[in-house]
Order: C-alpha cells, then sequence, then structure tokens
C-alpha cells in the first residue's frame, strides 16, 4: 500500500482568476481544527523531521514547489508537491520530512488536532521503535 495519498482540488474561476476551497470533511477528509504556514524557507535546508502520533495533516503546495519524503518504518515513499491544487494526506506515525524548497515555496498545511508538543516524535530511531513490532 502507498503511503502517497493525494486529493485533487477542483479550481473554480473564471476570467478574472482561480478559487479552490477548502472545507472541512468535504474536500478535506477531516475536521480542520488548525493551520499553519511555512514560507521563506532558506535554500538548502530540510523541514520536518519527525512524526506525529495522533495527528492527521494536509499539505498543499499554494506556490511554488517542495519535496516530501514520507516513512512509515517499512517503506519510503517521495513526492514533489508543485500544484496549488493537489494535496499530500500525511497519516499519523508517518515520518515526514520536507527537502528542495524552492524560493518562492509557500506550503500550507491542515491538521486535525490543536498543537501538542507530546504528539511529535523527533527522534527516527524512537520512531522506529514505535511503529515497528517487537
Amino acid at each position: 500500500m502507498s503511503l502517497i495519498k493525494t486529493v485533487n482540488f477542483k479550481p473554480l474561476g473564471d476570467d478574472r482568476g482561480s478559487l479552490v476551497a477548502l472545507e472541512a470533511n468535504k474536500s478535506v477528509p477531516f475536521e480542520i481544527k488548525r493551520v499553519y504556514y511555512i514560507f521563506a524557507t532558506k535554500q538548502g535546508v530540510s523541514r520536518g523531521f519527525h512524526a506525529h502520533k495522533n495527528l492527521k495533516q494536509l499539505a498543499v503546495c499554494v506556490t511554488g514547489s517542495c519535496r516530501f519524503v514520507l516513512d512509515n518504518g517499512k517503506q519510503r515513499e517521495e513526492i514533489t508537491l508543485d500544484s496549488s491544487t493537489t494535496g499530500l494526506i500525511i497519516e499519523d506515525l508517518t515520518w515526514r520530512e520536507m527537502h528542495d524548497f524552492s524560493p518562492d515555496c509557500v506550503l500550507m498545511v491542515l491538521a486535525n488536532q490543536y498543537y501538542d508538543e507530546n504528539d511529535y516524535i523527533r527522534d527516527y530511531q524512537e520512531f522506529l521503535n514505535v511503529v515497528k513490532p517487537t
């Protein structure tokens, strides 16, 4: 089973421009409790390097591009987000890394929970210990 799960958003618009609506439990497959965005990432900087115990997220590259690496402890997969009409679903207990941010990248992330530092797993070995059966 692939770790890469995407959602395609239908752009709406006319000759004035386009619009994408993100609605909880409709275009976004969960209730939205938090939205944040990453921007002005310095060239050559990678981000992420963590997993969440109980958090589902949807990442959308609103402008520009970046490359995601997702890892469930058994397999690693990569995807480049470069479209404002494609969202990447990131399940709980999935290690995520973000690389190769374009200079104009704005990465918006919607989450189904509020921020909770205790939900993070920031050490890869600890992550493997959690996801791998003993």
